[in-house]
Order: structure tokens, then sequence, then C-alpha cells
């Protein structure tokens, strides 16, 4: 996989052997982390692992092997980007279904926030922290990332909500 770049779509169907294979004791942490750094070098592979680990009912992200953190540490920007915006998103969504009423959706979202908050307390600090400010002043209307929020939309309510959950990441990191 190494001299070949993933798609988004082949990311995401290797994400999900490799998390199934882990599950049932077929890859060990190791095994398992190399080749989650394999996809974590690419923007593709890395939007692709995360698709699946933050959102699926695997529970790689809960448990969060060392070996794990080791490449997503090595992963650098590419994945601290990912998931702070991941952070975002689903923060933005939680919302969004709890108006509509949609208990089991917001519940997804909800976790898909938490399990951004750990894989973010186990990353490079200063580069978490860096990040989450350039995010926080978008909730403000200032910076680069408000092209990202206003491309999904995301109204008052969201966009405070945004900002305390990175508050909340920040007291606990």
């Amino acid at each position: 996989m190494s001299t070949q770049v993933p798609s988004f779509e082949q990311a995401i169907n290797i994400s999900l052997l490799w998390c199934e294979a882990w599950e049932k004791g077929e890859l060990s942490d190791e095994v398992l982390a190399d080749r989650v750094g394999s996809l974590l070098v690419t923007h593709n592979g890395a939007r692709g692992f995360l698709a699946v680990s933050l959102s699926s009912d695997c529970p790689l992200i809960d448990r969060l092997p060392e070996p794990l953190i080791v490449q997503m540490r090595v992963a650098g920007y590419i994945l601290v980007d990912l998931i702070v915006k991941n952070l975002a998103m689903s923060t933005a969504m939680a919302i969004h279904h709890q108006r509509q009423s949609n208990k089991i959706q917001q519940s997804g979202s909800e976790r898909v926030t938490s399990r951004c908050i750990e894989i973010l307390r186990s990353l490079e600090p200063n580069s978490v922290k860096e990040r989450l400010e350039g995010l926080l002043k978008a909730t403000n209307g200032l910076g680069d990332d408000i092209n990202f929020l206003n491309k999904w939309n995301y109204d008052k309510e969201q966009r405070q909500a945004i900002a305390q959950i990175i508050h909340s990441v920040a007291e606990n990191h």
C-alpha cells in the first residue's frame, strides 16, 4: 500500500477490514498500527481511517493502543487538522440531530465527539492547541477556519457549542 496512494473509498474499506481483524484478535496492536500508519500519511488515507474508526462500532479508538498513538503522532498536522474538523462537525451535528429529535443519530455524533477528544489528548499538545485556537477564532468570525464553518452553514448555537467543546478539550489537555 505504501507505493500506491489509496482513494478515500479504498481507505474506508481497508480500515473496516483491519478494525474487524484487530477486534477478532487476528491483528496485533503493533501490526494494526503499522498498517494504519501507511494510511495516515495521505489525506484520503487518514480521512478513510477516521471515517471508520470514529463512527463505527469498532472499539479501536475507545481502547487506543499505544502503537497506534505513536503512528498518529507521526502523522502530525494532517491528522490533527482532520480530527479538529471532525470534532467541530460532530458537535454541530449532535445539535442538528437533537433539533430533529433523532436520539440515535445524536448519540452517534456525541460518540464521534468523545472519540475526537480522546485522540486529541494523545497527540502533540502544541499542534493540537494551535489548531484548536484557529478553529476557536472562526467561531467568533475570525481567521481561516471561517470558510470551513460557513461551508457547512453552522448557525450561532452550533458555533457556540463548537467553542464550548474546544474549551473543554483545552482545559483537560
